[in-house]
């Protein structure tokens, strides 16, 4: 018989977490008390806002149903083992959506973690090697926790960095948020030995280290650490207007092209074109375009033009076609290999892509020349110098 009542009650939750409805004399068999103390337990909960329905009859029965928030869970091991592992598996590998979500959450998961557990989840992330596309690099979870409990209890942080050009430094930061691009984490914070606000890839930081000292939020320039991380990667960068036709309706050119690129205007025959605002390598901005599949002619810049042209040219090369300039090349169904050739000349789609099963027998896939690299990878694009999935030159620290 369980006759503290705190203890009673938790375990009294955790049953009805299970997805089922529990009879009221089941219950109380459970936790060793009368149906009159079970009554009473229900009622607590639902007085700490857990809303259990009963339902009528004989014997009754007991069901925790969803409200209008979220209270808290009680979990088992195997249960808190499962999740942090997923977490982990979602915070090491930027994904769209969930990423800072996994961060905050697993912080708060293995804060409460019991060292058994904790080792556990360490033990099977050791053992397991996911799958992912891209070359977004990879980061570990304890990287990512330590730095969102730093940013959540506006704790100074301290750790080594390396920058784009290899050099170590020791940075002391107020951390003030984590920022993901889909691909990489960003650390956006103010560098104290700097006196100002810096942007820190996060695969670039070793040993951070929670200092323990406090610090009082300064306000960021821009208000929002995802703008600042926008603005300190186009900032060296200079913009110009890119003009794209598609020989495809607006419809499909933008369900195939990032949201920041604007939405194309439709012209006579089923085609469109795209007028853009940009700030990306041209040579990025060229695979881009070829990642969507669909014909297309760049009309301009020329020197637009001209990174689409040395594309496809190279990715003919690889492939063991003609290797000119002005070969024209071919859009495919979804690797940067399918870029085609452009300057006032159409890119044709429906040929097979690096990724594609098919190649022409003895060759080998469009894939190993000079620099390039499958579609997403914005560090590896047709040619060198590119870093982000935004495009952006790497502008972090």
């Amino acid at each position: 018989m369980t006759t503290d009542t705190p203890a009673r009650l938790l375990q009294l939750l955790s049953l009805l977490q299970t997805p089922r409805e529990w009879p009221g004399g089941e219950l109380a068999d459970r936790l060793g008390v009368s149906r009159r103390t079970v009554r009473r337990d229900i009622e607590r909960l639902r007085d700490l806002g857990y809303p259990v329905q009963a339902s009528m009859g004989a014997d009754g029965g007991y069901r925790l149903v969803a409200g209008k928030a979220m209270p808290p869970l009680v979990l088992d091991d195997e249960e808190a083992v499962a999740i942090a592992v997923g977490l982990r598996a979602g915070a090491g590998h930027a994904l769209e959506g969930v990423d800072e979500a996994s961060v905050r959450a697993l912080a708060k998961l293995e804060q409460v973690l019991p060292g058994r557990l904790r080792h556990r989840v360490s033990t099977l992330q050791a053992a397991t090697t996911p799958l992912t596309s891209g070359d977004g690099a990879t980061i570990a979870p304890e990287t990512l926790t330590v730095m969102a409990s730093a940013v959540a209890g506006n704790e100074r942080l301290r750790f080594s960095y390396r920058a784009a050009d290899g050099t170590e430094s020791r940075r002391l930061t107020e951390p003030h948020r984590l920022v993901s691009t889909g691909r990489r984490w960003y650390l956006v914070a103010y560098d104290l030995d700097r006196a100002d606000w810096r942007t820190f890839r996060v695969d670039r930081v070793g040993d951070p280290f929670a200092t323990g000292a406090r610090f009082a939020p300064r306000e960021l320039p821009t208000g929002s650490a995802a703008e600042f991380l926008r603005r300190s990667m186009y900032r060296a960068q200079e913009s110009y207007e890119a003009v794209v036709t598609f020989a495809a309706p607006p419809a499909k050119v933008t369900a195939r092209l990032p949201h920041w690129v604007g939405a194309p205007e439709p012209l006579a025959d089923g085609r469109c074109r795209l007028r853009a605002t940009v700030n990306d390598p041209k040579d990025w901005l060229a695979v881009r375009l070829a990642m969507t599949g669909l014909p297309f002619t760049v009309e301009a810049p020329q020197e637009l033009a001209e990174a689409t042209r040395a594309l496809g040219a190279r990715l003919m090369e690889a492939g063991g076609g003609p290797g000119t300039g002005g070969a024209q090349g071919t859009a495919g169904t979804g690797d940067a290999g399918d870029a085609g050739s452009a300057a006032g000349a159409t890119c044709p789609a429906g040929a097979k892509g690096a990724g594609d099963a098919e190649s022409p027998a003895g060759a080998p896939g469009p894939t190993a020349a000079a620099g390039t690299a499958k579609a997403g990878s914005a560090g590896g694009t047709a040619s060198a110098g590119t870093a982000d999935a935004a495009g952006a030159a790497d502008a972090a620290e």
